[in-house]
């Protein structure tokens, strides 16, 4: 069988990927930080056919998240495809401009995107090295390429992880691991407008790029979705 691990699993883009996948035979792991809210997404996956379990953690526990993953890895039969696409949430996330950032809300930031990333990583390169096989993928708004001055905390976070998985897409080509990082940026709002001007866009819309990348795309290191 194969799996894939969703961290930052919702009911709108890590839905649609689960659903993406787990209709090829995926088996599919979910991660986030409410458990009620995963039951409710595998509940759905179920209606489908689809087998899914639940790994509640939050990607700021990196010790949780990494038990986590080896968790789903042990309950799957380990990991194919690690997927990373945590969302933050209002209240709790701050966005701030450019000139009106704080040290401490890009350390939030950073503790977020791009350091939950790299722990979740570090749980399963080592049985995909040995397999000589796996996709890595991680997901930021198109902000990490094309900055906004209204989210700009995010967006440098955010810049910082496409930074690093495309790197991280470099050295695993070159030393011919069989492993594909890519970095899947989204120029739009998923599911509902946030920022005005942005245009949202239904989830499904976008679940083809992570289907490609992970099939005919491999050397790819990003794909970006314009909406």
């Amino acid at each position: 069988m194969t799996s894939i691990a969703i961290v930052g699993a919702g009911p709108q883009l890590g839905l649609a990927i689960a659903r993406t996948f787990g209709t090829q035979g995926f088996d599919v792991a979910l991660i986030s930080r409410n458990g009620e809210k995963l039951d409710s997404i595998v509940g759905k996956l179920a209606a489908d056919g689809i087998t899914a379990a639940t790994f509640p953690a939050n990607v700021l526990d990196r010790a949780g998240l990494t038990r986590a993953l080896k968790e789903a890895a042990a309950r799957f039969g380990g990991i194919d495809v690690l997927e990373y696409s945590p969302v933050g949430q209002f209240g709790i996330t701050t966005l701030t401009s450019p000139s009106g950032t704080e040290p401490s809300d890009v350390e939030f930031e950073m503790n977020f995107q791009l350091y939950g990333a790299v722990a979740a990583t570090n749980a399963v390169p080592p049985a995909m090295r040995e397999a000589g096989a796996g996709t890595l993928l991680y997901t930021t708004g198109a902000g990490s390429i094309w900055p906004d001055p209204r989210v700009a905390n995010v967006n440098a976070a955010a810049a910082a992880l496409r930074n690093w998985a495309m790197n991280l897409h470099k050295e695993l080509a070159d030393a011919g691991t069989g492993i594909q990082a890519a970095h899947v940026g989204i120029d739009a709002s998923v599911g509902v407008s946030i920022l005005p001007g942005v245009e949202a866009v239904q989830p499904e819309q976008i679940t083809p790029l992570y289907w490609d990348l992970h099939t005919t795309k491999r050397d790819e290191a990003e794909l970006v979705f314009r909406g």
